[in-house]
């Protein structure tokens, strides 16, 4: 286990408000944008909308409920112009400022969000413009398809994709399927809940070494339980220079388990590859994460939880002193104030998110 990722998840609460307390079946282009000068953004408020679906898990197979693919990225969810609970030096804009500003672009099949790497900071000033968007529906049993192009990478940034209902965390638990900082490898989901929720390795069917034991947020600082990926090239530059990939999770009521195939692994399903209509999860192989509800009740640690992608930096764990690691310059927030061009390459390139049920 790479010691910077395992001190991290003892060390703070991860992305929230800490402060406020079966079986084996078997189991491109980087888009560049304008330099602008940017200022702070005003804030958005968010409506959403619950889904519950339960006859998908009970057959094995999902139907597409909800695409999102280009342009219906800037309908179906909202940019969240809120101050970063996770302490970060950026500032989360709103969507117009930051299609304005060329820190979202949207084209027929893609979306670009990114942070600002034009602009040098005023050390008492705002962070660096950055995008988070949410999920205007919520979602229950469901599998979700991403299929990305790049991935935030470089000093500094966390990157995360991961779904949570924000006004009810931690009672609606917590799924991260991406997430990671300063380019280290590999990516780790976790999930985090309220207390009596664990995970044991003998339990989980799945491919993927399983860190962290306990979900419950209270327990070592909030480190939730988690699994690392055991396939490359899982995040960060290695991703990015593949090309991407697929990251997939089904949710149901007694599991939720993960999957990931790089762009060129052979072993990708078709329906995941090209966006089918539907997808059957049971066909997919074993997965690199699969919790159980074995010690964990499903049903009273997790709730309808909104989609959410955003990038921070810096912040309470890739800002740490403990983590920040000593080949990159500076101190991390001076870093970010004083070297924009380093930020080139912090961008989400996503083909399309799809969400069945």
């Amino acid at each position: 286990m790479h010691t910077q990722l395992q001190y991290h998840y003892f060390i703070y609460h991860n992305h929230h408000y800490y402060d406020e307390a079966d079986n084996d079946n078997d189991y491109q282009d980087n888009h560049v944008v304008d330099h602008k000068d940017t200022t702070k953004s005003s804030t958005t408020t968010t409506t959403s909308k619950t889904t519950t679906t339960t006859q998908a898990a009970a057959t094995g197979a999902y139907k597409l409920s909800d695409s999102f693919v280009g342009p219906s990225w800037l309908t179906g969810f909202d940019h969240m112009a809120i101050e970063d609970p996770t302490h970060g030096r950026v500032n989360y804009t709103d969507q117009a400022f930051a299609i304005a500003q060329n820190l979202t672009f949207v084209s027929k099949d893609t979306i670009v969000m990114r942070a600002d790497s034009w602009t040098t900071l005023d050390p008492s000033g705002p962070g660096r413009n950055s995008v988070r968007i949410q999920s205007k529906k919520q979602y229950t049993t469901n599998v979700v398809v991403m299929d990305t192009r790049h991935m935030p990478e470089g000093c500094a940034t966390w990157p995360a994709f991961w779904t949570t209902l924000v006004d009810n965390w931690p009672a609606n638990g917590e799924i991260d399927i991406i997430e990671g900082v300063n380019d280290v490898s590999p990516n780790q989901s976790t999930l985090h809940t309220t207390s009596n929720c664990t995970m044991s390795a003998t339990t989980m069917t799945q491919t993927g070494n399983l860190v962290t034991t306990d979900c419950n947020w209270e327990v070592n600082y909030n480190s939730g339980c988690g699994v690392q990926v055991d396939k490359s090239p899982s995040y960060g530059p290695p991703f990015n220079a593949a090309g991407g990939g697929w990251y997939a999770m089904e949710r149901t009521s007694t599991h939720i388990s993960l999957w990931f195939w790089s762009r060129n692994d052979a072993s990708v399903p078709a329906e995941v590859k090209n966006g089918s209509g539907a997808v059957s999860p049971a066909t997919w192989g074993t997965p690199y994460a699969n919790f159980v509800n074995n010690s964990c009740d499903f049903g009273s640690h997790f709730g309808p939880e909104n989609i959410i992608i955003n990038l921070t930096l810096c912040g309470d764990w890739a800002g740490n002193s403990a983590i920040y690691p000593s080949t990159c310059p500076q101190t991390c927030v001076d870093h970010v104030n004083n070297d924009p061009a380093s930020f080139k390459d912090a961008y989400w390139d996503i083909a399309s998110l799809r969400v069945y049920e």
